[in-house]
């Protein structure tokens, strides 16, 4: 079997071997293709080395090992997965950077307020794309009371979304499982008035997606990103935690944080509730 001379490629081979075993690796994909445009660049590199890794590790933005260390743990497995097209190849140890190798950063917990304030501030986005501003609204209070990931619920259909029921309909979650959502009322409501504001603004839409910007166009991870971390900057608000930025991904964070928090309140024992597991999840209306 003939292999392929550049890292891209090589690369591009394991996240296709990867992908068929069912796999997304959608930001290993990304750090690795990374990696292989670096190891591309001069030409010279033509097996994986500690070295090579190395070098590779601390262009990392950020100067912390514990960063550099994410990157070889992602790195193994191509590592593991080449050497059996090369057997000289250099499989990284798990402690190069001398960095525990799970360590998790710290991410940001909105507060209540900063919640209410957040939805309230989608006023400020695009006045002349109103329905960008609906949307984003609705999609940042789902996301507080209901602990989704931002995934799921762009990627909600309008016959996901069962507002007679008063539940959704999550397909194809992490692991590729699907489960129902119960909403609390004031949550469908919302999504009720959202939904007929939508089909105001996109009357002909074609798009089967529940949530739509302006021109019927679907909602996707990287706007929402991009409305939540602008609109925080015009707040004025830096992060707490141990990222430089605001995360879609942290709402669901504070969902999880707050349903502790008010089983501790209330007596309850976290090991026998449902409330804290995002798949069992209970509401909190106040953000509607």
């Amino acid at each position: 079997m003939s292999t392929p001379h550049r890292w891209v490629d090589r690369v591009e081979k394991y996240l296709d071997y990867r992908r068929k075993c069912g796999f997304a690796l959608t930001t290993h994909g990304m750090i690795l293709r990374s990696f292989a445009r670096f190891a591309d660049r001069d030409g010279s590199h033509t097996r994986l080395t500690i070295a090579l890794v190395t070098a590779w590790s601390k262009t990392a933005k950020s100067c912390k090992p514990v960063t550099w260390t994410r990157r070889v743990q992602i790195l193994r497995g191509f590592a593991q997965y080449w050497l059996r097209f090369d057997p000289m190849t250099e499989v990284p140890m798990r402690d190069l950077f001398g960095s525990a190798p799970y360590h998790r950063p710290m991410p940001h917990i909105f507060s209540d307020g900063e919640v209410i304030a957040l939805m309230k501030a989608t006023r400020q986005l695009s006045s002349n794309r109103p329905l960008r501003q609906k949307t984003c609204r609705a999609l940042f209070g789902l996301l507080a009371a209901t602990g989704l990931r931002i995934g799921e619920a762009v990627n909600l259909k309008r016959l996901d979304v069962d507002l007679k029921a008063g539940v959704l309909t999550v397909r194809e979650g992490k692991g590729h499982k699907s489960r129902l959502v119960a909403l609390h009322p004031s949550n469908t409501a919302a999504l009720r008035t959202y939904s007929r504001l939508r089909d105001r603004s996109v009357p002909d839409s074609r798009c089967d997606r529940f949530f739509l910007f302006d021109h019927g166009r679907p909602v996707s991870k990287e706007a929402v990103r991009y409305a939540l971390q602008s609109l925080c900057r015009r707040l004025g608000w830096h992060p707490r935690g141990d990222y430089r930025r605001h995360r879609v991904q942290d709402m669901r964070h504070t969902y999880i944080v707050h349903s502790i928090v008010r089983l501790y309140r209330q007596g309850t024992p976290i090991d026998e509730s449902e409330e804290c597991q995002p798949e069992n999840h209970r509401v909190i209306p106040r953000y509607f």
